[in-house]
């Protein structure tokens, strides 16, 4: 595989010499100030990969966003590609690698493992700012209701055992020690979303100030301006700000920037990104995070508010094996052989879960957009299966369903997808938001929930209650909602597939998050860090004796 140096690529789309910071020859970050320089340019077309429910396998959207953008290029529409950073994680634990065979980045170490230091800076920014909150609390700066304290630290790999800790059991001399608190996963943090939604350092700056660390006794909030750690935060992520560019296995134009998660956090990458590249090419695409109930939904109503751009189409992908798991008929075990019926031609199965694709495809024209379903094909799908799930996709409102085969032929293999797109993109579209801002707390989470998952109502916990009391007072009513929920499910149980009806959703508390701009609650058992599988992915990992990474691709 030929890679060329990072610089040429940038140049071939738009991008100074002087607008890079490199890190070695293969990767660097763009300056943001690139932005007042080509923002007199005509944007491109914008689209959005998402996917039906996936289950644990991934249904390779990733893959998919890639290879259409190298499709794009081969057809000599100039198309940008934005994705998110992978987490160690779930990288070491239950994901593997974040693209492959012939639709990846490259380098694909540097890639999935550390890139430039933009998670590191988050974790340390993150954590600098507990470590002053503790310290204004120890050192009575402020007086801080210890139960009402929401800010936890967090690191990027996923362990179970770090969910509830006991800090300051050794502390001598204050009465406020020991106290309960937990680690959440680096991708979860208010920071993170933050990054990906400030256009400059000012922005950011601002932002943070607003992060809300707890409450007085008096319920007042008390923010990470207020314990003056501010400037030490900015100072960490200065750098973390300025998208990463990268390359893919066809030496076109990658842009990497942040990695929230879309099922506790809004799963999309930053609007930086999308911006520089819409002024440099013709198409970008970019990718929302699992399934069109979770990031495609935070994308449309949180993303596109504060980015104030709206998408020309969606993608919609979805496989055999996951359709034919959405009949809720396969008991599947994750590191356990395929079932026979997930590698075998079964049209039964496959019809039964084609209601998942029916929803999915629902969701997406609520926003008024025309939506393309993307197949991913594998070896063993055989013609009557997958002519059956287009023959569905078009009767369910889509555009069109196609075969795409970007993972096994790169480009080539997705010119149909390629061409289908531009053809729905050119479409009139009448975008809209699933609810208005002056909704109350209540109305956005039974808008979506009911008009999303499929709920029939929802059911607050006490705590859930006061809280949306307290944000209404303060209000934080008239911010987006984005639902912390199983990715796994329409509802909020992840082991129902397919098309579930007739359920309660759980809000068992709902958690602030002003400095990037919504409200959170947290549905049914949904948790904040992941814990690893029987066989995590990274008991396969080593390096070999030329300095490669093997056994993660």
């Amino acid at each position: 595989m030929n890679i060329l140096p990072i610089k040429k690529i940038a140049r071939r789309y738009g991008i100074l010499d002087k607008e890079l910071e490199l890190y070695g020859d293969y990767k660097a970050k763009v300056k943001i100030e690139i932005l007042k320089r080509i923002s007199s340019e005509k944007k491109g077309k914008y689209i959005v990969v998402s996917a039906i429910t996936p289950t644990n396998f991934g249904e390779g959207k990733t893959t998919t966003t890639i290879g259409l953008s190298l499709a794009l290029n081969r057809l000599a529409k100039k198309s940008f590609c934005c994705i998110r950073q992978p987490s160690l994680g779930p990288l070491f634990g239950i994901k593997g690698a974040s693209s492959g065979g012939k639709a990846k980045v490259i380098p694909e170490e540097d890639f999935n493992i550390h890139l430039t230091g933009d998670f590191y800076a988050v974790s340390v920014a993150h954590n600098l700012c507990m470590s002053f909150f503790m310290n204004a609390i120890y050192r009575r700066k402020i007086e801080v209701d210890k139960e009402s304290i929401l800010w936890r630290y967090i690191w990027d790999v996923s362990d179970r055992f770090l969910r509830n800790v006991l800090i300051g059991n050794e502390i001598k001399g204050n009465d406020f020690f020991p106290l309960k608190t937990g680690f959440d996963i680096s991708a979860s943090s208010e920071i993170m979303s933050i990054l990906s939604f400030c256009l400059s350092l000012s922005d950011l700056k601002e932002r943070l100030s607003r992060i809300v660390l707890g409450f007085s006794k008096d319920k007042k909030p008390v923010t990470a301006e207020d314990i003056k750690v501010v400037g030490a935060m900015l100072a960490v992520l200065k750098n973390a700000i300025k998208p990463n560019l990268l390359q893919s296995s066809e030496n076109t134009p990658v842009f990497i920037h942040t990695g929230p998660f879309a099922n506790i956090s809004h799963g999309n990458s930053s609007i930086i990104a999308d911006l520089i590249s819409l002024h440099l090419s013709d198409y970008v695409i970019t990718e929302s995070g699992f399934g069109a109930d979770c990031g495609l939904e935070k994308f449309f109503n949180i993303k596109c508010r504060y980015s104030n751009l709206v998408a020309d189409c969606v993608v919609l992908v979805c496989t055999t094996r996951a359709l034919k798991i959405h009949s809720g008929k396969i008991d599947f075990l994750y590191n356990k052989p395929l079932p026979e019926e997930l590698t075998k031609e079964n049209l039964q199965l496959l019809e039964e879960g084609l209601c998942n694709l029916e929803k999915q495809i629902e969701n997406v024209l609520l926003y008024g957009l025309p939506v393309v379903v993307a197949i991913n094909r594998f070896s063993t799908d055989t013609d009557k299966e997958l002519a059956l799930i287009q023959k569905k996709a078009k009767e369910f409102g889509a555009e069109d369903a196609v075969v795409s085969e970007v993972w096994q032929k790169g480009s080539k293999g997705g010119i149909d997808l390629a061409k289908a797109v531009i053809k729905a993109s050119s479409k009139p579209k009448n975008f809209k938001f699933l609810y208005p801002l002056d909704m109350s707390i209540k109305e956005k989470i039974y808008t979506i929930a009911t008009k999303i998952y499929g709920a029939k109502d929802i059911e607050y916990s006490s705590l859930a209650e006061e809280k949306i009391k307290l944000y209404t007072e303060l209000g934080w009513d008239k911010l987006p909602v984005c639902m912390a929920k199983t990715h796994l499910s329409l509802s909020c149980n992840s082991l129902l597939k397919g098309r579930p009806k007739n359920f309660v959703l759980p809000i068992r508390d709902i958690l602030p998050s002003v400095g990037a701009g919504f409200i959170y609650p947290l549905c049914g058992d949904i948790m904040t860090m992941p814990g690893l599988p029987s066989l995590p992915v990274g008991t396969t990992v080593d390096v070999d004796e030329n300095g490669r990474v093997i056994g993660l691709f």
